[in-house]
Formats: C-alpha cells, structure tokens, sequence
C-alpha cells in the first residue's frame, strides 16, 4: 500500500497586482501586461503574487478589484494603469473623488461630475511610499517619476477604490505606465520595453514590502 502525502497549502499572495483589459479597439494592454509579467520577477525575488485583470469599465471595475481583495488579502496592493503618450513610468499619490470622463468606458459609460462615493472624502493618499518607489525604479534603470494626479477616468476610480477600502492592503497605490515598444499603435508613439514595465512595478511591490517612510524629497507632477 502506497503512503498518501499531503501538500502544503500554497502560500498566500503577500502582493496584489491589477491591471486593465485592453480598452475600446486595443487588443493589448501594456497595464495587466506588466504586472503578470512582474508576478515572476517577484516569485523569483521569493515573493508571491497575483495579478487580476480589471474591466476598463467604471460600474465594473471597483466590485472585481474589492473581490480581489477579499480573496487575496494583500499586504501590498498596486494597481496599474496605461497612460499613453508618456515616456515614463509615474507613480501616483493622490486620488480624487471625481469621475469626469472626457470619454466612455468600455462599457458606454461616460459619467460628468459625478463622485466615486457620494460621502466619500475629496481626495484620498497613496500608503505606497511614492517618492521611495520612483527611487528604486530608477536605480533599476527605469524611467520614473511621482504624479500628483491619476485624471479623473477608470484608472483614477480604481485608484481612490483601493485606497477607500475598508480591508485595503497595509500598502497601497497606483502606477501608471506608458506603452510597450513591443505593442505601440504607431512607431511615434512614447514607449518602454514590456521588461522595463514589469521591472518597475515589481520594484515598486519591494519597495512597499520593506516598509519604511517616503523619502523627504521634493518631487510631483501633475499630469
């Protein structure tokens, strides 16, 4: 009789990444790109994480990420975000509590003026020592720099929804990156190597990891 041996569980995710399904014509996304790409740079740094694809979609996007959540229970969170026509990778502060799209989501939704949570405060800070991830982005030879505004489309509504969530992650932010050079939409467009993107966004999870205070540097850019 063969003996049965049990496995041990695997072990938890200690880090939560997110990105956006392509959105309107796209058929890629550089977002949930780089941060499935990151998961194995982490896995090879011994860190778990998963990555969870969100709609680009404002009625969707926020109940997937708070599903993710509650399955994962992160200790850090990073979402991640296209912003095209930048150069670089920024890393978010601040989000506010508005929704002003100049455009429809994925969904045909295009809501003006309206608040992600109608009781909700004005803006709400990253817990993701922005200035300190920029820092380690850069010494892995990435270009990045801290932004103090996410806009005010789904990227900005998923940011504030993490950071306003009751069983949130003990770090938390938002990334945006700019596109791939491997799946741009015309040889003009602003990009970085997919290997540079998932670099940063990993830097960024150890960065958040180690835990400590920001750096007291100047720094921030609104975009």
């Amino acid at each position: 009789m063969v003996a049965m041996t049990s496995r041990a569980p695997a072990p938890a995710a200690r880090v939560l990444l997110t990105g956006f399904e392509p959105f309107g014509g796209d058929v890629h996304n550089p977002s949930i790109a780089a941060a499935r790409d990151a998961v194995g740079i982490l896995a090879d740094r011994g860190v778990t994480a998963e990555a969870v694809e969100l709609p680009c979609a404002f009625g969707a996007a926020g109940p997937a990420l708070t599903a993710a959540l509650d399955r994962v229970r992160p200790e850090v969170a990073i979402a991640v975000g296209l912003a095209g026509g930048t150069a670089t990778v920024r890393v978010e502060r601040v989000a506010v509590n508005l929704q002003d799209a100049r455009i429809p989501d994925n969904a045909g939704e295009q809501p003006v003026d309206r608040p992600v949570r109608a009781d909700g405060p004005a803006a709400l800070f990253a817990t993701l020592p922005a200035k300190r991830a920029v820092a380690a982005i850069r010494e892995a030879g990435v270009a990045a720099e801290p932004s103090l505004s996410a806009g005010a489309f789904v990227c900005n509504h998923v940011m504030y929804s993490l950071l306003d969530g009751p069983g949130t992650a003990r770090a938390a932010g938002f990334i945006h990156v700019p596109w791939d050079t491997e799946h741009r939409p015309t040889p003009d467009t602003p990009a970085l190597p997919a290997a540079d993107l998932a670099r940063a966004v990993a830097e960024a999870a150890l960065t958040a990891l180690a835990g400590g205070p920001d750096l007291d540097v100047p720094g921030g850019t609104l975009h």
